[in-house]
């Protein structure tokens, strides 16, 4: 049976660089967990890195981690839908937003669970995802200050999410004054300035980083060491968090070419293949996941040599060549998922998971 391993020594220590770098500039963060899917297992191991504040856009993520740790602050990532707002309140403490009518249902049902819910305003910079225009900004936080049981506790911006606007020194210094403006306009203090994410992390590292963003949302690079600008894991850290393993259900010397007039297959595809290979032949191995559970394009097998053929929704084949290699039927093969890969495994059913 598939299963995809977590091996908690690397994330240990890619915590540990990344909490050692952001406490050397004065910068407060938080692990998105939004990838793994409400697991469990996998939370209770960031929660044991010492994070104390977790961002998602699942209630149900929230919810987990809630019944793991009350102490860690929960923080909702999207704007908030309406028929949500209950639970939001119960299982987040904090959430993101952008619409003044979703901010008042907010107070109000804090007000019926008596609590006080922290928001973070998320302004327009580009990207054309979520986001306050600039020219509405002093009037939506004027209203917002008034409302009883909500403490608004800054301001972000997202990037590189929707378009691939890039986060660059003007964008965050313009992020920076619009906290300054509101600070000066109403005589208030606002603490976050959430400009930064796994983008930005390369920024922070070569000093690029304006002064008034002091905060960070994590996820891809703590999850796989990335630089997200260059493609590269960076020197200090480990890729390797997450290994996939198939196990082989088939393993046999077959034609390179099907036979028989071809028609699409089950994804809609009809394959080409290279004449020279007629009469050719060559091993493939049959997995035991498929399409339901992956898009190919998002694994890497560990052995290079291996060469993917095809899918269907519950299987994969993998073409080995001209030899077997050491593998065999019930043996497995290898595999390191990109970060859409593993969101994809970790939010399949059919997949076991495990902690190495």
């Amino acid at each position: 049976m598939a299963y995809l391993e977590l091996h908690k020594d690397k994330l240990r220590h890619n915590y540990e660089f990344l909490d050692s770098l952001f406490k050397k500039n004065e910068v407060k963060w938080g692990i998105v967990t939004k990838m793994l899917c409400g697991n469990r297992t996998y939370l209770k191991e960031i929660i044991d890195l010492g994070a104390d504040q977790l961002f998602d856009s699942r209630i149900s993520n929230l919810k987990v981690i809630k019944s793991i740790s009350k102490e860690v602050e929960t923080v909702y990532i999207k704007p908030p839908a309406k028929r949500s707002i209950r639970t939001i309140v119960k299982y987040a403490d904090m959430s993101f937003n952008t619409d003044l009518e979703t901010i008042k249902l907010l107070s109000e049902e804090a007000g019926k669970q008596k609590k006080v819910h922290k928001v973070l305003i998320m302004i327009e910079l580009g990207d054309l995802r979520e986001g306050v225009m600039g020219e509405d900004l002093i009037n939506f936080y004027s209203e917002v200050f008034r409302l009883p049981n909500i403490e608004v506790v800054g301001l972000g911006a997202n990037l590189n999410c929707l378009n691939g606007v890039m986060p660059t020194q003007d964008k965050l210094i313009q992020l920076s004054l619009y906290k300054q403006l509101i600070e000066a306009t109403f005589n208030v203090k606002l603490p976050l300035v959430s400009g930064g994410a796994s983008i930005s992390i390369p920024m922070l590292m070569k000093q690029q980083l304006p002064m008034g963003v002091n905060h960070f949302r994590v996820g891809e690079t703590l999850y796989f060491g990335n630089n997200l600008i260059n493609g590269k894991t960076i020197k200090g850290m480990r890729s390797g968090v997450f290994k996939l393993y198939g196990e082989i259900i088939e393993l046999y010397e077959k034609p390179m070419v099907p036979v028989g007039p071809l028609g699409t297959n089950v994804a809609g595809e009809t394959p080409d293949y290279n004449e020279d290979d007629y009469g050719k032949t060559s091993w493939r191995a049959i997995l035991d996941f498929g399409l339901l559970d992956i898009n190919p394009k998002d694994i890497r097998p560990v052995n290079r040599q291996l060469e993917f053929t095809g899918a269907s929704s519950d299987m994969l084949v993998y073409d080995l060549g001209d030899k077997k290699y050491n593998y065999k039927v019930t043996g497995t093969v290898a595999f390191v998922p990109n970060y859409m890969g593993a969101l994809n495994l970790l939010n399949s059913n059919y997949i076991t998971k495990h902690v190495v």
